[in-house]
């Protein structure tokens, strides 16, 4: 049997699995992504030999794995995800980059350079798995700064309001529960005024586990009154596990709402706002027409997608948190840069400090990443912000 007979033979068996297991938008997911990874695969590697091609088949096999275990979807254990999900998502992204050099080798025309995206994934690879640590000084003045606009984050020994966001941890193939478990253990050692979630603790593989997300978040439990948190888009898909887990650690989840926090600084007022598709203007016009515009007391909000921020009415809040981007996902700012392919596309905030008229937002650049693509150029974070209000 051809290359081509086998790789669409394991491809027709992947999509009707999926579509019988688990039914058809998750067969239509599952067909597309492996579709283009065979379609590179086989521009590129059909014709290799020796160990390259034993290589080059497991990884292949480790994808259509992958993607039929997702049919019974469950968090897996270490042995698992080093040996089928990981790998299988690095060549999966790394494949989607080499397209140009698969329709090249479709055509018959040299591939010189095909492993550049595989070596680049390589090292994204590697910048998934590990966040950096960081503490930055936010002054929010509450002037006018006119329209949108990057601001740079500085290093700084300023006191201020000592906050730790968490976002986008989505608890999976690369944030297991001893991960992120790991990551609460470090923001409670902060010794943070707020801990902050801005949405997104799940995956589909940790979407009915309410007992490993609350085992991952537990170290926030010894923070009482001072963890808060909103939905994201993925938590929509399994509400009732998110806000369960978040009560068993003591955590406080504001679905369109408003709460105060007791702090060595005062009061501080602490919005969450869901997330939504549509109408997204109208939305945070309800909101914010029911509870009021900032008054005396600081207002932090949070806010899952920073591309609902212009949407916030002019002096609504102090500072407003995001995440949901995962920093750009694809960028430069490894090298010093702040380009990222969000940005580009979407022209939205995509990571770090933004202001616009009265307004401030801090996009963080995500505590994990849903696995695909994986982060290229643009590392997580683990960061702790100190923010000084003022007028």
């Amino acid at each position: 049997m051809t290359p081509i007979l086998i790789v669409a033979a394991g491809w027709i068996g992947l999509v009707v699995a999926a579509r019988g297991l688990r039914g058809g938008a998750y067969a239509g997911f599952a067909g597309v992504i492996t579709a283009l990874l065979a379609v590179v695969w086989l521009g590129l590697f059909r014709d290799v030999r020796g160990a390259a091609a034993v290589v080059a088949w497991a990884l292949l096999a480790a994808n259509l794995i992958h993607y039929l275990a997702l049919t019974r979807p469950a968090l897996r254990p270490v042995w698992y995800r080093t040996l089928v999900s990981v790998p299988a998502l690095w060549f999966s992204a790394a494949s989607l980059l080499a397209l140009p050099w698969a329709i090249a080798g479709w055509l018959g025309l040299p591939t010189l350079g095909w492993w550049l995206p595989y070596a680049a994934c390589g090292f994204g690879l590697v910048q998934s798995l590990r966040n950096p640590r960081e503490e930055f000084t936010l002054v929010l003045d509450r002037g006018d700064a006119g329209r949108l606009t990057r601001h740079r984050a500085p290093a700084s020994d300023q006191a201020g309001l000592r906050v730790v966001q968490i976002t986008d941890p989505h608890l999976g193939p690369f944030m297991s529960v001893a991960r992120l478990r790991g990551v609460c253990e470090r923001a409670v050692a902060a010794e943070p005024d707020l801990v902050l979630i801005t949405g997104d603790l799940l995956t589909m593989e940790s979407h009915g586990d309410v007992d490993a997300v609350a085992e991952a978040l537990a170290p926030l439990a010894s923070l009482p009154g001072r963890v808060f948190a909103c939905y994201g888009n993925h938590d929509h898909e399994a509400r009732d596990t998110v806000r369960d887990s978040l009560r068993r650690v003591g955590a406080t989840l504001l679905v369109d709402e408003m709460a105060t926090a007791e702090t060595r600084l005062g009061t501080i007022e602490v919005v969450g706002a869901d997330f939504v598709w549509r109408e997204r203007g109208q939305h945070l016009e309800r909101l914010f027409e029911r509870i009021g515009l900032r008054g005396e007391r600081p207002r932090l909000l949070m806010l899952h997608d920073p591309g609902a921020f212009q949407y916030v009415p002019d002096g609504a809040a102090d500072l407003t948190l995001a995440g949901h981007t995962h920093g750009g996902h694809v960028g430069l700012l490894s090298f010093g840069l702040s380009w990222t392919s969000i940005g580009a596309i979407a022209k939205m905030p995509d990571h770090g400090l933004w202001s616009e008229g009265r307004n401030r937002l801090y996009v963080h650049r995500g505590t994990g990443h849903y696995g695909y693509p994986i982060r290229l150029g643009v590392p997580g974070e683990e960061s702790v912000l100190r923010l000084v209000f003022g007028d």
